[in-house]
């Protein structure tokens, strides 16, 4: 596949200024087979002076065009860079019209077209974002030239299209979407295939989610559980937003091999279809689950209805439904039937955000790649780097500093200038230069001055505390490594008289960081343990006194909120990744105190860190065998801890996890031929999959066991656990082929490569893989460049050899970046990769 070219801001500009595009008339083919679909586009469009400019598009054919009524000979039209050029336009209305071919995708990117193996039923689905329309239709693609968008599709007969719009059957047979408001060309989305749909109505407008026909069961079980989810934001939205919901539905169709969590199209969200759950999942995965129905909502407004103007404030999409995300789903509580609700989602909704979100935005901060939250626009230069911009800072630390700037300016000022910039720019494009003048206008503080030191700066502040006492009080003081202004609430506890193991909340205050004037003394004695930013409010790294430090690492499980322990754990974390803390002691604090912990994320996310990170990378490979052991044990000490049965979520977490770090393959060999855990739960198709990757790692299974499961569950996922499965087995023509596989066929799909990916490295495995770490640089410089961005993504993510923690694995990568060409998701993925690696170096001499 050929790369297509980039768009810069200064064409962005350029052509934003000739033009104002009005209405797209779009018609797509789906029935021309497996390979390619046809597209017909007209666009009526409007030049404010005499120029030239381009449209983009990538068609496999190029079969006419017409230009205000004059056809073109395509065998004389230069399509450079997937750019068609149109000169010597005049001041006025113009009337463009292009008939192509296009080819369908199998990385999740344009046209994506997937054959369900459980059924044979094929779906095709859009993912538009960024510059992917060229690979759909003919467009001027960017953000701030929004248009009206009419669309008809040809389908095969039993299929169902969705799109952003109501769809109605017409009596020929194609279907026909209502045209919708002026949005932008990459929310525009078409989902089409023999969809199990499951449909309602809820304020006067149709509500529908949409599935795979084999996924309908799971569906179905869910259904309830998603619609009351979706009902609860969207009465939740209309009470904080004075703009109603801007478009005429809101379908949510879960789609396979979706390269993203979800996508904001208006009127049509697509999820990855791993959201349509087929296997047992625990409370907090349901959570992240509604956060993500939650957060796609959000963008309704943040995105669809305001969008950003180029691609520097993309933060102004993600950071903002990232928070609105987790804390509209903190202030809803879910009706079931009869009015009574069945759960409570958002009570622990921030726990969860801190111990895996917040994780994800340090980690990102503290790389060469970091970024501002809102970066200047010339670090923007085009598509190409702002696709980059999509991580952990654009997320999560841009939703941490939303979540202080209300903790500073009051929710009240926060939703008035929100609400005051829908007003204003409302079907239209915005900057953060625009929302920072509608939150000034709701306030007296100085708006101006939080954004630059919160948006426009780089890099985690550490508050570091340190303790006083005299007799009858004691005094905090916080130090800060760093430049932006912080409010925290500060948690002070002390030890329960009658129970030495209990912590007690003595109180909690607000502090501003700098302290100014210098903190006053309080009351009591000096506290067992003070936590600052106890409530989590900030962003930033925390370094406890070392009174408090000892209580946390002797005693993290008797502190009483999981949100406070969600701190303390980050804070443990955040010194293993700087040498503060051996690895080897948080291992230890992990086998103390898990065994008592009840908040869900906070048990996942504190075996993931201990068995992804700790055990494989950050201690020396002689002593990972030790690490497996000790996990082996923490994990039954929790599945002894829930042989009741009154604790299923936390019983699955720790049988996930003791697969993961089996040494041996006898327990789990076992489960998987009885079919069952010991006490529950039975194995479901995740759990088989699971023991069966685990135990092609040990070589205790071939092919053969592999093809048999397969054959037991021939799902799409089914594949994928196959293909992890295969690419796991200790044997040289197994990683061959794995090879060959990722690099040299093309033929795997984004997910396939995926699981290819995940099953190829393993630390058991170095000595037989050690080849492939030289072979890596060239070829994942040259499948980057073949097949694209979310192909590069994966290389870079899940078939770099994460493993090989050696000097020369670094100097090998960086001679790579240094001396290859990569493409600009490929660089970032292994700059990142890099410091990771030099990080894990580090940590190991420390």
């Amino acid at each position: 596949m050929a790369p297509m070219s980039v768009l810069t801001r200064d064409e962005a500009q350029t052509r934003a200024k000739l033009l104002d595009v009005h209405r797209y008339q779009i018609e797509l083919d789906l029935t021309r087979g497996d390979e390619i679909f046809d597209s017909r586009t007209v666009i009526r469009f409007t030049t404010r002076a005499d120029g030239d400019t381009f449209v983009e598009l990538k068609p496999a054919e190029l079969r006419s065009v017409t230009l205000d009524g004059n056809v073109l000979d395509p065998d004389t039209l230069s399509l450079d860079d997937n750019r068609l050029p149109l000169k010597d336009l005049t001041a006025g209305e113009h009337e463009l019209r292009i008939d192509t071919t296009m080819r369908y995708s199998r990385t999740g990117e344009g046209m994506h077209r997937f054959t369900d193996p459980t059924d044979g039923e094929t779906y095709v689905y859009t993912q538009l974002f960024m510059d992917d329309v060229q690979r759909v239709f003919a467009a001027f693609d960017q953000p701030d030239l929004k248009a009206v968008f009419e669309l008809t599709v040809t389908a095969p007969d039993g299929w169902t299209v969705l799109a952003n719009g109501i769809t109605e059957r017409q009596d020929d047979g194609s279907w026909r979407a209502a045209a919708t408001p002026l949005i932008s060309t990459y929310l525009v989305a078409v989902a089409a295939g023999p969809w199990h749909s499951v449909r309602t109505e809820h304020r006067g407008l149709p509500f529908g989610i949409h599935c795979r026909r084999s996924l309908a069961p799971h569906l179905d079980t869910d259904a309830d559980e998603i619609l009351d989810i979706t009902r609860a934001c969207f009465d939740r939205y209309h009470e904080k937003f004075e703009e109603p919901y801007p478009f005429d539905s809101y379908d949510q169709a879960f789609v396979p091999e979706f390269n993203a969590g979800a996508m904001e199209n208006p009127g049509l969200v697509t999820f990855r279809d791993e959201f349509v759950y087929r296997s047992a999942v625990t409370d907090t995965e349901r959570q992240t689950r509604a956060m993500v129905i939650a957060h796609e909502m959000a963008h309704m407004w943040f995105g669809d209805l305001v969008t950003l103007r180029w691609w520097d404030d993309i933060w102004l999409n993600e950071s903002f439904a990232e928070y609105m995300g987790y804390q509209t789903l903190t202030e809803v509580s879910l009706g079931g039937s009869g009015g009574t609700p069945p759960r409570e989602w958002g009570t622990d909704t921030w726990t969860d955000f801190g111990i895996v979100r917040k994780a994800w935005g340090y980690d990102a901060d503290q790389r060469p790649s970091t970024h501002p939250v809102a970066p200047d626009p010339e670090a923007v230069p085009d598509t190409a780097s702002a696709m980059l911009n999509f991580d952990g800072i654009s997320y999560a630390k841009g939703a941490s500093a939303l979540r202080q700037l209300v903790a500073w300016l009051g929710e009240k000022d926060f939703l008035t200038g929100i609400n005051t910039h829908f007003a204003r720019h409302k079907f239209a494009n915005a900057t953060l230069a625009d929302f920072i003048e509608s939150l000034a206008a709701a306030t007296e503080r100085d708006v101006h001055a939080w954004a630059d030191s919160w948006l426009r700066t780089t890099g985690v502040d550490t508050l570091t505390a340190s303790v006083t006492a005299q007799p009858g009080e004691w005094t905090l003081a916080l130090d800060r490594a760093g430049s932006r202004p912080h409010r925290v609430t500060v948690g002070v506890y002390d030890r329960d008289l009658n129970d030495s193991r209990a912590l007690l909340l003595r109180e909690r205050y607000e502090t501003d960081v700098p302290q100014q004037p210098a903190p006053e003394p309080r009351t009591g004695p000096r506290p067992a343990l003070v936590v600052p930013n106890d409530l989590d409010l900030t962003y930033a790294k925390i370094r406890l006194d070392e009174v408090s430090s000892e209580t946390a690492l002797r005693g993290i499980s008797d502190v009483p909120d999981a949100l406070t322990r969600a701190v303390l754990w980050n804070t443990l974390r955040d010194m293993v990744r700087d040498g503060d803390l051996a690895p080897a002691a948080y291992l230890e604090t992990a086998r103390a105190h898990l065994p008592e912990e009840s908040d869900l994320a906070v048990v996942q996310g504190v075996l993931t860190f201990a068995a992804a990170q700790v055990a494989d990378r950050y201690l020396p490979a002689h002593e990972r065998p030790a690490a497996l052991a000790t996990l082996t044990s923490l994990c039954r000490d929790l599945i002894r801890r829930t042989e009741d049965g009154d604790h299923p979520g936390l019983r699955l977490i720790a049988v996930r996890h003791l697969i993961d770090v089996a040494a041996q393959p006898d327990t789990i060999s076992a489960w998987f031929s009885e079919g069952t855990v010991p006490g529950g739960p039975e194995l479901d198709p995740e759990l088989r999959w699971r023991i069966l990757g685990r135990l092609a790692v040990l070589g205790a299974i071939d092919d053969a066991v592999i093809d048999t499961e397969l054959v037991q569950d021939p799902s799409a996922t089914g594949q994928e656990g196959a293909a992890r499965c295969r690419a796991a087995l200790p044997d040289p023509v197994a990683k061959r082929a794995a090879w060959d596989s990722m690099f040299t066929t093309d033929d795997l799909s984004n997910y396939l490569f995926i699981a290819t990916a995940q099953g190829f490295w393993q630390p058991e495995q170095t000595d037989l893989v050690r080849q492939y770490v030289d072979l890596y640089w060239n070829d994942a410089v040259a499948v980057a460049a073949r097949r694209g961005p979310a192909i590069a993504d994966a290389v870079g993510r899940w078939a770099f050899p994460a493993y090989a923690i050696t000097p020369e694995t670094l100097q090998a990568g960086e001679q790579c970046l240094t001396e290859s060409t990569p493409t600009p998701a490929l660089r970032r993925k292994l700059t990142d990769q890099l410091d990771d690696l030099a990080r894990a170096l580090r940590v190991r001499e420390s």
